[in-house]
This record gives structure tokens, sequence and C-alpha cells, in this order.
């Protein structure tokens, strides 16, 4: 079976270096805020050319906690888009704010920009763009309209670590970006864990307050706050991780660009010139989604849906609507997750290929 993620050659590839980090962890006694935190704090920071960044539970709590830092909460809308993960709109409902949301381009699954000032309203506070499948909204755009309405902007990186948006790096150009490290993501953990970043110093405070029960010093508590610490164990793998991360993100690009030139029974998404994707997903597009799903299966495939319904039609969705955003919905319908991941080889990449060519 060709899988859908490589975790496990991962792992193998990185079995020393990985080993070395978590066990000077356990030697050392310390696994909450720790030396380890502090130092994926910094560097990630500096590679993402931010000024902070605060290591958090997970990339829900980082779009919490982003928006609460931020003084939005309770009575507040903010936009996102329809097609992205339900966390998205956890995330949006932790706050205390209410998601509204807008139909995407169908070429590549972003939000549509265009249809963003229709859904302002005197409550809305903030706009959370999500860097779908690794890849940039138009973010010239989205600031325009930010600045236009004075709302505040969270972007939605937990696909787009490493992806940027004119030389640019996602997560940059808001005045938060919310990254998860879930294990699948382009930079994992070995269980949850996410972060924030910003460029406000004011903001960066809250955060630190925020994530740690809302204490300012050891037993002096000055605000409401939670629990949502990134522990040393996953700081440490982080840090191993994140010296890779540019090289696994151009055998991303690489594994892309063959699909691009070799495949030619299926449509493959728009890559919009402004940015350089990432490719957390390499997804294609077929009306016989369904079909072409268990042909691949049948083959050995693997392959996944992200996502088989925009986040407005599930159950879950705090406001239901009989609206229709007739591109995020046909766009959940043809969509299929094929396996791009860094340690997949020629061979399985060219089997990949050859089974979707030979399907009818």
């Amino acid at each position: 079976m060709i899988r859908i993620d490589g975790l496990g050659l991962q792992y193998e590839q990185l079995r020393g270096e990985i080993d070395t980090a978590i066990h000077k962890v356990l030697e050392s006694g310390w696994f909450i805020m720790g030396g380890e935190l502090e130092a994926v704090e910094k560097e990630f920071a500096d590679y993402l050319g931010c000024a902070f960044s605060v290591g958090v539970a997970s990339g829900t709590d980082a779009i919490s906690l982003s928006l609460l830092a931020l003084g939005i909460g309770r009575g507040s809308e903010v936009i996102t888009s329809s097609m992205t993960a339900f966390p998205t709109i956890v995330g949006i409902m932790k706050s205390g704010a209410m998601p509204v949301v807008v139909d995407i381009d169908y070429n590549d699954g972003l939000m549509d920009v265009t249809c963003i000032e229709e859904k302002i309203s005197k409550r809305t506070k903030a706009l959370l763009p999500v860097h779908l499948y690794g890849q940039s909204c138009d973010m010239g755009a989205v600031r325009e309209i930010a600045e236009k309405y004075d709302l505040k902007i969270v972007e939605d990186c937990a696909q787009s670590v490493g992806a940027a948006y004119k030389q640019k790096k996602t997560g940059c150009f808001g005045d938060t970006g919310a990254f998860s490290f879930y294990p699948t993501k382009n930079l994992g953990a070995y269980g949850d864990g996410g972060a924030v970043v910003t460029n406000d110093p004011d903001v960066y405070e809250k955060l630190l307050r925020l994530r740690n029960y809302g204490k300012a010093e050891r037993d002096e508590h000055i605000e409401f706050g939670f629990n949502s610490r990134l522990d040393e164990i996953q700081a440490a793998i982080l840090r191993v991780k994140l010296h890779h991360l540019e090289r696994w993100n151009e055998k991303r690009r690489e594994h892309a660009s063959f699909y691009r030139e070799h495949l030619k029974t299926v449509s493959c998404l728009e890559e919009n010139s402004y940015g350089s994707p990432v490719f957390h997903q390499f997804v294609i597009q077929s009306e016989e989604r369904d079909r072409l799903m268990d042909f691949l299966k049948e083959k050995g495939i693997q392959s996944l849906v992200h996502y088989p319904k925009p986040v407005h039609k599930q159950k879950a969705f705090p406001q239901p609507t009989e609206e229709t955003l007739r591109h995020a919905e046909r766009f959940s319908e043809n969509v299929l997750s094929i396996p791009v991941y860094p340690e997949l080889s020629e061979r399985d990449r060219n089997t990949i290929v050859r089974v979707i060519n030979e399907f009818k």
C-alpha cells in the first residue's frame, strides 16, 4: 500500500536525532515551559521572519488565543472560508466569537476575497484567511479590506508552514498567524501542538499569559487564562524537524511539479503566481471522485478527501444556513488528495501517475 503520509519513513530517517532530543528532555527532568520551548519559539520566529512566537497546545488553541489576545470574543463575528478543516470553526467559537463563512474560488480552493465585503457587519472584528493545502491566500487583497474596515487579521497557517506570499512567509502578514503541529503537518510533532506568531509586543505578552492560566509571574494571575502549553518533548522534536523543513518542502514542490506535468485524466488545483506553496496536500479534481478513490484503493494507493463537506454544511456549525455557497459545495464533491510527502519514492510517484491516467 502506498500511504497518504510518510510518518513512519520520516522517523526512520531521523531516528537518531529524534531519540537523542527526547532522551535529553527525559534526563533533564523538566517537561513543561523549559529551555526546549524557549529555543523552538525563537527558532520558529526567526525561520518565519516574525518577531515573536508562542508555543501552545494545538492549532485550534492558536486560533482561539489569537482572537482573545486581540480583544475579540463574545458578540464579535469573524469572517473565514467555507472550505477548511472544522477546527478552524472550533477555534473561532472557543474565543466566544461567531464564524461567518464566504465562498471559495473553485480553481484553488482558497477563500474568494471578492465575497468578503458583503459579509461585513457592525459585529465583524476580524478576517481569518485559511492558507488551504499549503498555498497562501491573496494577502494583499485581504489586508486592503482589513485596513478599509479597521479589522484584525488572524492567518490560519495550519497547512502552510514555509509557504510564501510575494517572498514573505505566511503568518507574518496578519496581526497573528496560527500554526498547527499536528503529526501529519509539514512540520509535525508526535502529538498535538501549535504556535502563534506576531510582530506586536503587547499581543505577545498577552499570549504568554493566556496560554498559562493568565499568569504574569509565579502565583500572580492577572486575568482569566487557559492551560495551553507546548510541552518540552514536542518542542525538542520540532527543533529537530525544523532544520529539515525547507528540504522537505522543496521535495513536496518537486512531487507537485511532476504530477502537474504527467497527470492527464484529472485536473490539478491552480497554483497562484503571487506565492510559493508547500503542498501540505496535493489535490486533484474529478467528477468521478468516489469511483477514482475506489480504483486507487484497489491498486494499493491510499487517498483521502479534504474535505467532504464545507463547514457551513456541518451539523455543529453554529449558524445553520440555507445559503448556497456553490463553489465550495461543488469543490467538496470533486476533490481528492494523493500522496505528496517528502519521502515518497520516484517509483511510487510514477505508479500513482500511471494508475490515475489508467482510470476511465
